[in-house]
């Protein structure tokens, strides 16, 4: 795992010093990402400039150092991530050619020759990784920027004036001379809708993310140009696998995918320095850590967060879990002061507006796991590729029943259930909490009403899921002077030809949440503590398999993940799997109102928000009065306001 930046000035006005002062500094500010090794390579002729930092995983020789050549000297790259089937390649390489060279065994060197040998666009077919790297063709005088296709490792680029910048995070961006600040407002009202800021746009104007199983290529000449292109679609994965369903038993599916799972674990395990897993005691992470024990010799380190607060807490489940596979389990509970010590952080660690308040306890386990390994694997994809998530299940049962009812009556009762306000639902189940069935007793009981109240108003799955997974359901009207921009979500042209609800709801939240929020935010907790996360799930064959499988193996009922479920009962007894899904929340709506108040309000103050601009002043303030008076819990809302705030703060002292 690494970091990389770097520039072309086609201006070709910077000296060859220029260009190594600069590119340098860039590569500076990654450093977290590659604490072990940097490097740069320029070509002041054409004003090339790229940087590496180095994270040493594969080869720890000098062999490994980037940015590399490849053997014919054509090509130099640099690259963040990793490819797990390296050997493969190489051996494939070795029976085509036969007579390469090699210098070293790093993942990097194969990648280069493959390139040389293969070209581009196959090579990334081949390749089975995590990855995000920049290759400068010197014979074409071509840039070329890639991303995995799950998008698991970061890549932002864009032009400032005539210079073309890319960086693995924006820090490396901003540390370029020419690079301009400007708040993309449009961005900032998807930012409000989703809590993170969907590819292909970032927080500035004319910058991007690269999407994932993308290519960016950029052909320097008279005229530079630039086109995208995709290796890989996850859509005809999803449109493919419909129309060729597997035809097999369940017990033929859970075969099937052991051995796909088990081999996606194994490559994910070759590593030259120590290696753990995160382990929350759920499904997924207890499926991965029961495949990483059955394939080792030795006791799998694994690394687990609780809470003090029972209704938050998981890390009992994850101990069990983990005495009976007997691993080396180390966990930590978080407590307010923890929270307290890292929010001033978070904006540097994300670089941009990000607000899934998961990443405090995200970044506490990758501290842990870095004190005892280099490496983790993580159960991290398991939701979106096999209905993990509860939206699923209720949407489902919604569908279903609103389609028996009258659409005018379902609309009455509608506004009937938005009539009483949340706390109210929320106190009203705190009465009768000892009276009710378990599958009432939910957590923000009065939230999950408020919602189910404007669900039942909606007529198309479409819009269902886009109110779901909103934070502000019209950021626009909440940001002056903004508008939302067309996303995969809201750009009928991107969607895939699928008729069930359950399925576009997935397909959508594997094309946007998964990349844009999870991945997100395990990469930069993960890199922040210089700590490499991999994620067997996301292997492209386990995605091909599974949208392969019939839904019936997904959900059934209530629950989720069932053919999940099936093959972890193999390893680990039903009874300590068979729960309610919680997820890493924190109570940050109560905190906010006590141990995080004094920095709440600073960040909230009226005139503040009238100076900046970026918000109406009044609309933020009734947020956060009728959540310190409890009249509303909005601490959804107001976490990602407040985390713009903090971030606007940090990018002025940056």
């Amino acid at each position: 795992m690494c970091g990389i930046t770097g520039f072309i000035d086609t201006s070709r006005q910077t000296t060859g010093d220029e260009l190594r002062t600069r590119v340098t500094r860039m590569a500076d500010t990654l450093r977290h990402r590659g604490p072990d090794d940097s490097g740069i390579w320029i070509d002041a002729e054409t004003g090339v400039a790229l940087g590496h930092r180095r994270l040493s995983i594969i080869d720890l020789s000098p062999e490994g150092h980037q940015p590399m050549l490849s053997s014919c000297g054509r090509y130099v790259i640099v690259f963040n991530g990793e490819i797990y089937n390296f050997r493969q390649i190489r051996k494939m390489l070795d029976d085509a050619i036969g007579d390469i060279k090699w210098h070293g065994h790093s993942d990097t060197e194969i990648m280069l020759e493959a390139i040389r040998y293969w070209g581009l666009e196959k090579s990334l077919k081949v390749f089975n990784g995590m990855f995000a790297f920049a290759l400068w063709d010197r014979k074409d005088r071509v840039l070329s920027l890639a991303r995995d296709r799950f998008g698991e490792k970061p890549l932002y680029y864009g032009w400032a004036g005539k210079t073309f910048l890319f960086g693995s995070e924006l820090k490396s961006l901003r540390a370029h001379p020419d690079f301009r600040r400007e708040v993309d407002r449009d961005s900032l009202a998807l930012y409000l809708r989703h809590n993170y800021i969907p590819a292909p746009y970032s927080i500035y104007k004319n910058i991007y993310k690269l999407m994932p199983s993308s290519v960016a290529l950029l052909r320097i000449a008279e005229q530079p140009e630039l086109k995208t292109m995709q290796y890989w679609s996850f859509r005809q994965t999803a449109e493919h696998g419909i129309s060729n369903p597997f035809r097999g038993s369940e017990q033929d599916a859970v075969i099937q995918l052991e051995g796909l799972l088990s081999e996606a674990v194994r490559i994910r395990m070759e590593a030259d320095v120590p290696l753990g897993a995160l382990l929350s005691g759920g499904i997924d992470s207890s499926l991965i850590v029961s495949l990483m024990q059955a394939q080792s010799t030795r006791r799998i380190k694994t690394f687990s967060i609780g809470f003090h607060k029972k209704t938050h807490n998981e890390a009992n489940f994850a101990k069990a879990v983990a005495e009976h596979l007997n691993t080396e389990h180390t966990e930590l509970y978080i407590t307010s002061e923890h929270a307290m010590s890292i929010i001033p952080r978070l904006p540097a660690i994300y670089d941009e507006p990000f607000a899934d308040s998961s990443q405090v306890p995200t970044f506490f386990v990758a501290e842990l796991a870095r004190t005892s390994v280099t490496v983790s694997l993580s159960g991290d994809g398991g939701d979106e590729l096999f209905g993990g998530y509860n939206r699923y299940v209720t949407a489902r049962s919604l569908l279903q029943r609103m389609g028996q009812v009258p659409t005018s009556l379902r609309k009455a009762g509608s506004g009937l259930l938005a009539l009483v306000p949340p706390s109210a639902w929320d106190s009203l189940f705190k009465t009768f909490y000892p009276v009710l069935p378990e599958r009432l007793k939910l957590l923000n009981p009065g939230e999950k009403i408020y919602k189910l109240a404007h669900v039942l108003s909606l007529d198309h799955t479409e819009d269902m899921y886009t109110f779901l997974v909103s934070h502000f359901r019209n950021p626009a009207s909440v940001v002056l002077n903004a508008g939302e921009p067309p996303t995969p979500l809201t750009d009928p042209a991107q969607w895939p030809v699928l008729t069930d609800a359950t399925q576009k709801m997935m397909y959508f939240d594997t094309m946007m949440y998964l990349p844009g929020d999870i991945l997100t935010k395990v990469d930069r907790a993960s890199m922040a503590v210089s700590l490499e996360t991999r994620i067997p799930i996301l292997d492209h064959r386990v995605a091909e398999f599974a949208w392969q499988l019939p839904l019936s193996m997904k959900l059934q009922g209530t629950k989720g993940k069932v053919i999940l479920r099936k093959l972890l009962s193999k390893y680990v007894p039903e009874k300590l799997i068979e729960r309610p899904k919680m997820g890493f929340a924190l109570p940050f709506g109560t905190w906010l109102t006590t141990d995080l108040r004094d920095w709440a309000e600073a960040l909230l103050d009226e005139k503040r928000l009238q100076r900046e601009g970026y918000f109406i002043p009044r609309d933020i303030r009734r947020l956060w009065q009728e959540h310190l008076t409890e009249k509303h819990n909005w601490q959804y809302h107001l976490w990602d306001i407040l985390m713009f705030q903090a971030w606007l703060d940090e990018e002025r002292r940056d």
